[in-house]
């Protein structure tokens, strides 16, 4: 059965689809099985995987309207073992149409049941809001990982995020974890980013993983490639950290 996790934080800029596509990457590379699910309306994660979402005919947002089956709009990337039920432009309607919809909360968990065996590990990338689809997104997983920026205004919001993960667990997901936080666009030289992390970590005791994403031009560049940076440039210094970030969620399964 794959493990689902939601990769979520309503804040736009904090690395959240670069670490959603690099992680799968590495997963993959680890020799697991991954779909990459992209509810980000902006469909950042299906591009940077090289799929041109502008010329697909269905996407996950006619699979959640129940237009199509999931596994019909899966698609391949060149990764082999790497799959993205992608985002299309029609995505940013989603949430206002999906709210007279039947077990609207529920749609997505109940579309990734179909194919949930067929993968190691599902991740979602949630979009920059707390609407309609993140809850879909945090109903359908099993935990939850949080990258943060760390900058001064990070971790405002994150009550927020925190408040709506507790909703969920209350109301519609009573099992949903935090698996934890991942700190993104580190600066080692800068004071600041030193002291986010302390923060983070006696905010989220013993859920702060280890490898610290690091402020990486490569890593920006590597989307505009239609590549993962395993893909674009394996020996930099962000390839490294995901690689650590996917051994790190790898052995949390074996605790």
């Amino acid at each position: 059965m794959g493990k689902i996790i939601a990769i979520v934080n309503q804040k736009g800029g904090v690395g959240k689809t670069t670490t959603t596509v690099n992680l799968g990457a590495y997963l993959v590379e680890a020799g697991k099985k991954v779909l990459l699910v992209d509810l980000d309306p902006q469909a950042n994660a299906t591009s940077g995987l090289g799929v041109e979402h502008q010329k697909l005919e269905a996407g996950i947002y006619e699979a959640l309207l129940g237009q199509r089956s999931l596994s019909s709009v899966i698609q391949k990337t060149s990764q082999p073992g790497y799959s993205v039920a992608p985002a299309t432009v029609s995505l940013a309607g989603a949430g206002i149409e999906m709210v007279t919809l039947e077990n609207r909360e529920f749609r997505l968990a109940l579309m990734l049941e179909e194919v949930r065996a067929a993968y190691d590990y599902i991740i979602i990338d949630g979009p920059p809001s707390l609407g309609l689809l993140t809850i879909n997104s945090l109903v359908a997983a099993d935990c939850v990982l949080i990258p943060i920026q760390s900058e001064y205004y990070a971790l405002e919001g994150l009550g927020q995020l925190l408040e709506t993960v507790n909703l969920v667990r209350d109301n519609l997901k009573p099992n949903l974890e935090i698996m934890g936080a991942v700190v993104t666009m580190f600066d080692r030289r800068n004071k600041l980013s030193g002291a986010v992390l302390e923060e983070l970590k006696k905010f989220f005791p013993g859920k702060v993983f280890e490898s610290l994403i690091p402020r990486s031009v490569k890593l920006a560049e590597a989307p505009s490639f239609g590549r993962s940076i395993l893909h674009y440039d394996p020996k930099s210094s962000g390839a490294k950290a995901y690689l650590n970030l996917s051994q790190e969620v790898i052995a949390l399964e074996t605790i």
